[in-house]
Formats: structure tokens, C-alpha cells, sequence
């Protein structure tokens, strides 16, 4: 059972967690770390892929099942509300059972799942089963965090997390690249299909070389009330940061889920107090570091998720690009992602994570006033140098903010440090993506009438008009048929100018919410406990 006094230390920055347990080193490749390393990322990248790789499948799935918008739509929020839901409880069952076995019934589950949603014939299954893929991806996810740091020693511990990082990074840019050669030259399927052999493979991987590695004081218990009252109020966070867009800001139903998840989140740390083994021991957050690398990741998810979001679609929409050449323009952002990430472990290590992860938000704020400037003849070459210097701002803060969080926790705690990081990003992406959305509608709703009347175009109906401000904010000029060549390219020009000066604003609001985390940044310090890692008990 994790002692208070552990946890005292834990959240004061005193030393590290209770020693653990001291065991034999096993043999050949058996829980080498560098293999242990390229292990996880197999399984990682799955989820890392599926989290984008998705979006380019989804008209094609449409059309094929005969899906409607909402059913579309849900394909992705149940995959996604499944992973952010579950992510600290999958974390808790890490520390519980073993990272090991975590790690191998989540690949399993989610290449299984992968293989029934191409095997499927209605967008019922589908969803279901994209259920079921976020349940098991957010077991694989920690698992993989709680395995490099029990395995790698401190001196190489940021090493190992840049390479994790980056192999997240590009899984997720490369993603609608990979879906759209998929989806075009296979089939909607292949794309599901692909991760059955990924999964065989990191199953075998995993079998022949992962070490269960489990600290000597790791919970016995689980609080179900505590695992109740959280996945409660992250439902209820995510749910209504999903339906924000629908709904609208000001609805009552918005604010009537965010009220609750309050309550709950509150109803939760009040239950922590009270439970012999809590679920998240409130004491982690007594540390500033871990604290603020925690607030860091949802900033950082912020800027990058939110902004990116609306950059895929000028890039499809008003360049025209094809969902395969609007990937390859991301690959500067994908390629300084993989060189940042590692170099960005190797600097970490040498001068601790403040300066990196300052002067990465720095870079991050930078290159989104920059994405703020780009027009409709923006050049490929303007466009890729904001790119990569996104890619490079992104880079440490991937790696130093998961250090941080999981390296200023006790190790019998490293699953739910685990969860915490990546609940932290998945929140921060789906908060970026809904008030950046905002902002782009007010912003679109504020300047389309008076571009609509100064082009000289017809008067809309206000019916007409909402479905005008609904296709703008993703870039698409709404040209009815039979519309003349003459009026449609006025309504084509109107549109993307409108978008355009919405994506600027929202791209603004991104630079400056990342210049917010430069600030938190400062807070931030190398991990007390990461020293706990490096020759663990292995079982």
C-alpha cells in the first residue's frame, strides 16, 4: 500500500518513492530497454495512428453503410470519449496487475477490435466497436509510460520518452497521409485492417521481451467509488465539450454538463480524502512540477490540436488539396517532430526540462502567429517554414511535460501519472478544437453577412444563411447547383476569405494561449523519483 510518507515526498520534491524491490536482470533480449522501448511503440503507434487516420475513411465508411452526419460524426467522439474516460482507471490497473499485462490484453483488444470494424456491416457495429477500441487503447497508452520508466535508467529516461514521443507525434500527423493512400488505392476497411498485423507483432514483441516490473508498495485496491465519481466527471467534461459545437456555447445543456462534471471532479477529491487507497492520492499534486506539467499538456494540446484542426481543412478546401498532398504539407511539422523529439531528450537530460519546454511553447506561440498569416495564395515553402517550426516548439514539450508528470510521481504510481498525461492531452485537444471552434464561428457569423453584401450577391434567408456559416467555418464555399460560373466564384471567393480571417483569429487565440504556457513552463523541474525507475522488481 503507498504510505503517506511516500506520498509526502512525492508531492514535496524530497527524494524519491520508496525503494523497490531488488531483483534479478533478465536474460538475452528479456526486458532490454531499448527493445522494451521499440516494443511499446508498436502497440503506442496504433492508437496514436487511429486517433487521425480515421477522419479520411469516414465519407467513404458514409457512403458505404449509408451512414448519416451524426452517425459519422460519432465514429470518431466514441472513440475518442472511450479513451479519455478511461485512460487514469487503465492507468491505476497498470500499477494494480502489472504494466506487462496491461500493455498485452490492450493490444490484443485493440487489434481485435481493429479487425470486427472491418469485418463490419452497419455503422452500429462500427461505433460499437470504436467503443471498444478506446477502452483498450487507454489500457495500452499508461501501460507503455510505466513500463519505460521502471525500465530505463534516469540518465536515459528522457532519451527513451523523446522516441515515445515522437513516435506519437508522427503517428498522429502521419496519419491522414497513410488513410488517404489506404482509402483510395484499398478500401475504407484496410485502414482498421492495418492494425491486425501491427498488433500481431507487438503481441509476439511484447511476450518474447517486455518484464513485468511492479514497485514493492503498488495498490492492492481499487477505490470503485473514486473510479465511478472521475470516469463521471470526465464524461461529462469531454461530453460536453463534443456537443459544444452542436448545441452552442450559450445553450443550457453545454453548461449543464460542464456544472456537472464540476460537481463531480469536486465530489471526487473530496472522496480521495476518505479512501484508504485512493484512486489519485491528492498529495501527488502537493509537487508544483507535476502539477504544472499537467496544466502544460493541456495547453500545449490547446494550441497544437485546436489550431491544426482548422489548418487541415485550408488545405483541402481552399488550396484543394487532395487528403494525400494536404498530408505531405504536414511533413515538415511530422519531420521536426522525429528529429525534435530524441535531441529534445538528449538536451533535457543535460539541462533539465524548464528551458526546453519554455523555448518550445515560445517556438509553438511563434509558429502559430504565423499559421495566423496565411492567405489564400500562401506558397507551399511560407507554409512549411511555420510548419516545422511547429514541430520544433512541439517536440520538447511532448517529451519534457510526460518526464515531468511521470518522473515527480512515486513509481508504484507511474500507470496513473501515465493516465494523467494522456488525459491531459486528450482534454486539452478536444478543449482547443470546441473554443477555437468557437471562435471561428463567431468570427465567420460576425463578417459573412457584410462580405456576402459587399461582393454583391443575393440576400440569404436566415435558413440560409446558418447553412452558409455552418460550410464556411471548414473552408467549403457554399455553391448551390446550377449556380452560374460567374456568381459561384464570387461565393467561392467570399467563403475562403471569411474562413481565412477566422482561421486567423482562432490561430491568434492559439499563439496565445501557448504563450500562457511559456509561463507555465518556468514552473516546471526534472523528476524527483525518475532515479526509482532503473532495476525495479521484476516479476
Amino acid at each position: 500500500m503507498t504510505s503517506q510518507t511516500t506520498l509526502d515526498k512525492a508531492g514535496q520534491g524530497d527524494g524519491p518513492s520508496a525503494g523497490p524491490s531488488e531483483a534479478t536482470p533478465g536474460k538475452g533480449l528479456r526486458g532490454h530497454p531499448w527493445f522494451t522501448l521499440f516494443t511499446v511503440a508498436v502497440g503506442v503507434m496504433m492508437v496514436a495512428l487511429d486517433g487521425t487516420i480515421v477522419a479520411i475513411a469516414n465519407p467513404a465508411i458514409a457512403s458505404d453503410l449509408g451512414a448519416t452526419l451524426a452517425d459519422v460524426q460519432w465514429i470518431t467522439n466514441a472513440y475518442f470519449l472511450a479513451l479519455a474516460v478511461s485512460l487514469i482507471t487503465a492507468g491505476k490497473l497498470g500499477d494494480r496487475f502489472g504494466h506487462r499485462q496491461t500493455f498485452l490484453i490492450g493490444v490484443v483488444g485493440f487489434a481485435a477490435a481493429s479487425g470486427a470494424i472491418g469485418l463490419s456491416d452497419s455503422i452500429t457495429l462500427v461505433i460499437v466497436f470504436r467503443v471498444l477500441q478506446g477502452l483498450f487503447g487507454a489500457l495500452l497508452m499508461p501501460a507503455a509510460l510505466g513500463l519505460l520508466r521502471a525500465t530505463f535508467p534516469a540518465e536515459k529516461l528522457n532519451m527513451a520518452i523523446g522516441i515515445w514521443g515522437m513516435v506519437i507525434g508522427a503517428s498522429t500527423a502521419g496519419g491522414p497521409i497513410l488513410g488517404g493512400v489506404l482509402v483510395e488505392h484499398v478500401n475504407w476497411q484496410s485502414v482498421f485492417f492495418i492494425n491486425v498485423p501491427v498488433g500481431v507483432l507487438a503481441v509476439v514483441l511484447g511476450a518474447w521481451i517486455l518484464l513485468d516490473h511492479r514497485a514493492e508498495n503498488a495498490p492492492r485496491s481499487f477505490d470503485i467509488p473514486g473510479i465511478a465519481l472521475l470516469s463521471g466527471a470526465m464524461f461529462c467534461l469531454v461530453w460536453a465539450l463534443i456537443k459544444a459545437p452542436e448545441w452552442g456555447w450559450g445553450d443550457g445543456r453545454t453548461w449543464a454538463f460542464i456544472a456537472a462534471s464540476v460537481v463531480g471532479f469536486l465530489a471526487f477529491a473530496f472522496w480521495e480524502t476518505k479512501v484508504k487507497e485512493p484512486l489519485i492520492p491528492l498529495a501527488l499534486f502537493r509537487s508544483v512540477p507535476l502539477s504544472a506539467g499537467v496544466v502544460l499538456m493541456v495547453l500545449m494540446a490547446i494550441a497544437f490540436m485546436g489550431g491544426l484542426f482548422f489548418v487541415t481543412f485550408y488545405l483541402q478546401n481552399v488550396h484543394g488539396l487532395s487528403p494525400v498532398d494536404a498530408g505531405l504539407h504536414l511533413l515538415p511539422l511530422t519531420g521536426m517532430m522525429i528529429v525534435g523529439s530524441p535531441l529534445a531528450g538528449v538536451t533535457i537530460t543535460k539541462v533539465g526540462p524548464r528551458i526546453p519546454l519554455a523555448g518550445g511553447m515560445a517556438c509553438t506561440a511563434l509558429a502559430m502567429y504565423g499559421i495566423s498569416t496565411l492567405e489564400k495564395s500562401t506558397g507551399s515553402l511560407a507554409m512549411s517554414v511555420w510548419f516545422a517550426l511547429l514541430g520544433l516548439g512541439l517536440a520538447p514539450v511532448m517529451v519534457g511535460a510526460t518526464e515531468v508528470i511521470v518522473g515527480n510521481a512515486p513509481l508504484e504510481l507511474s500507470g496513473v501519472a501515465g493516465g494523467l498525461q494522456q488525459s491531459a492531452m486528450q482534454v486539452g485537444g478536444s478543449l482547443g478544437t470546441a473554443v477555437l471552434g468557437a471562435v471561428m464561428a463567431s468570427k465567420v457569423d460576425g463578417d459573412l453577412p457584410g462580405n456576402w453584401a459587399k461582393a454583391g450577391l443575393p440576400p440569404l434567408t436566415p435558413e440560409q444563411a446558418g447553412a452558409a456559416s455552418e460550410a464556411v467555418q471548414v473552408g467549403v464555399a457554399p455553391v448551390a447547383k446550377g449556380t452560374p460560373e460567374a456568381i459561384a466564384a464570387k461565393i467561392t471567393d467570399v467563403a475562403h476569405d471569411t474562413f481565412i480571417s477566422g482561421m486567423s483569429l482562432a490561430s491568434l487565440v492559439a499563439a496565445g494561449v501557448a504563450a500562457v504556457a511559456v509561463l507555465v513552463a518556468l514552473l516546471t523541474r526534472r523528476g524527483e523519483n525518475a532515479e526509482a525507475g532503473a532495476g525495479v522488481g521484476h516479476i
